[in-house]
């Protein structure tokens, strides 16, 4: 049998998920790189100068992997509804910080770091 696995890491090379679906890993990683973009922009404006850096990361991911929503607001408009756990097509309960509660997920729950 083979299988294959994607493995997300962040820019310091720390795993943050492991998955077998391209598509998950795909939509992880672009998170990720959005999150470094509005973490840099946080810290060059100044925004919460006093806010951890591990914070910082755990917004800026967060506002990432809900960007749909994000637009939403800045629009004026309502949030979409939430649907049901793993039927998001943006895999964001796929993730390291979140468990999937889903007995047939595919993806490995990563604990973050000390």
């Amino acid at each position: 049998m083979i299988e294959i696995e994607y493995i997300v890491k962040d820019k310091h090379g720390m795993e943050r998920l492991r998955t077998a679906d391209k598509k998950a890993a795909d939509a992880y990683d672009k998170a990720l790189e959005i999150a470094d973009r509005l973490a840099q922009l946080l810290r060059d404006d100044q925004v919460l100068p006093d806010l951890p850096d591990a914070d910082i990361e755990e917004l800026t991911i967060y506002l990432a992997r809900n960007a749909r929503n994000v637009e939403r607001v800045l629009k004026g408009k309502e949030l979409e509804p939430s649907p049901p756990p793993g039927k998001r097509d943006d895999h964001s309960e796929a993730t390291a910080e979140r468990p999937t509660g889903g007995a047939d997920s595919n993806i490995t729950e990563l604990k973050r770091a000390p």
